[in-house]
């Protein structure tokens, strides 16, 4: 046994406890300090932890005083974009390693760690520190306004602050599927949300947009959101999960509507099976272009209102994905949004944006958030209603003798 060995057995094992034993007990605001500490415990030297703020535009430090870096420009940026390792030069003889932090498929930012040397046992050092700071992130943060002031770079309006308080992670995912999503206008949403949530055989993922963009639009999509949780979690199916929110919204909102799409992917067989209730139709992607009409079918009801439309019953409809399938949701604030000389974004722009960005190997996560900044950042751009994506993609499980499945 070497005293590398030794010391990773023997001391290593001692801090690392500390180290968890701290984290539990500490304040957002001390992980900095907490993980510092034990970075000089092994042999590292200056740890910055910085988080994505809510437009995922820039890395926001932790650290009192020093500066935020810009996610599209700089070397850290490129680490958060990519998910990898990157190493910089920083000043003679020091290094700096930029190390994605991440929960589970969601991006929470990158760990900036400063050392004179690589080596095999330092990365294993440094990847052990950003795992315990990604743990201590998500674990606090359901109960602390100090990371969201941190991920905020303006004041949010109540509609929005009442949906955020909703949503689920921007992305999730396994070696077998990925959904992820994106909403702007981050601080002014009124009535679009999202959601999405993984068993062990199954993705289940929802859009949906209420009418109007007011208070009472984000208390109807809150009300639909609520409602397709508490069914899915009590063993429901799709048409017994519409329903539930059919008879909620027409208990407690009677005057209000929310049109959706909810889904479920199986993921060992690929049977994707969804309800459209009045909203524009899901987008399938395969071998690099959209398959056209293949999710299209007879519209339905809005929820809350399917009297008024429609004697028919509600319908679920399926389809077998193959492996490598983009599913795309959306609402109609994208392809609705103006550009520059003010025509609309379009469904063929929208579209082509995210079958190029397939294309160049981007994972998912980044695919929307480039192109809901392509939307916002276009001259003379200008959001009318809210604009929310949703991709799913999807691999199947290997059989024995082959590679591991491609993870997005």
């Amino acid at each position: 046994m070497t005293s590398e060995d030794t010391w990773d057995s023997g001391c290593g094992e001692r801090l690392l406890e500390d180290l968890l034993a701290q984290a539990h007990s500490a304040t957002p605001m001390d992980l900095p300090v907490l993980v510092n500490r034990c970075a000089e415990a092994f042999g590292l030297g200056e740890v910055v932890i910085y988080l994505t703020d809510l437009q995922q535009r820039r890395l926001v430090p932790l650290t009192e005083g020093l500066a935020t870096l810009d996610i599209d420009a700089s070397v850290a940026g490129w680490c958060y974009r990519t998910v990898s390792l990157r190493i910089e030069d920083v000043e003679t003889g020091v290094l700096c390693l930029w190390l994605p932090v991440v929960d589970g498929a969601e991006r929470l930012g990158v760990l900036g760690v400063r050392t004179r040397s690589v080596d095999a046992v330092r990365l294993r050092r440094c990847r052990m520190l950003t795992g315990i700071v990604a743990m201590a992130i998500t674990s606090k943060r359901a109960y602390s306004d100090s990371f969201a002031r941190k991920a905020r770079t303006e004041r949010m309006q109540l509609p929005a602050e009442m949906l955020r308080a909703f949503l689920p992670p921007r992305t999730i995912g396994n070696a077998h599927v990925v959904s992820t999503a994106v909403l702007e206008p981050a601080y002014e949403i009124g009535g679009d949300a999202f959601d999405h949530s993984l068993t062990q055989s199954t993705l289940h993922a929802a859009i949906l947009d209420a009418m109007g963009h007011d208070l009472a639009s984000g208390l109807t999509t809150s009300v639909a959101l609520a409602g397709c949780r508490n069914a899915r979690r009590a063993g429901a199916g799709l048409l017994e999960l519409v329903e539930t929110i059919d008879q909620a919204l027409a208990q407690w909102l009677p005057d209000k509507y929310c049109t959706g799409i909810l889904t479920q992917l199986d993921l060992s067989s690929g049977l994707f099976s969804w309800c459209n209730c009045g909203h524009p139709p899901p987008v399938l992607i395969r071998d690099g272009r959209v398959v056209a009409g293949a999710l299209e079918r007879v519209p339905q009801p809005p929820m809350g209102l399917p009297a008024r439309f429609s004697d028919d019953p509600r319908a679920v409809h399926e389809v077998a994905l193959e492996p490598g399938d983009r599913v795309l949701l959306y609402t109609d604030g994208v392809t609705e949004a103006r550009t520059s000389g003010g025509g609309e974004f379009g469904m063929d722009r929208f579209t082509d944006s995210i079958i190029l960005a397939i294309a160049s190997g981007e994972l998912a996560a980044e695919s929307l958030r480039r192109l809901i900044h392509a939307i916002l950042d276009t001259e003379d751009s200008d959001l009318r209603d809210d604009a929310t994506m949703l991709l799913i993609e999807w691999w199947p499980p290997t059989k024995p003798g082959q590679g591991a499945a491609r993870r997005a």
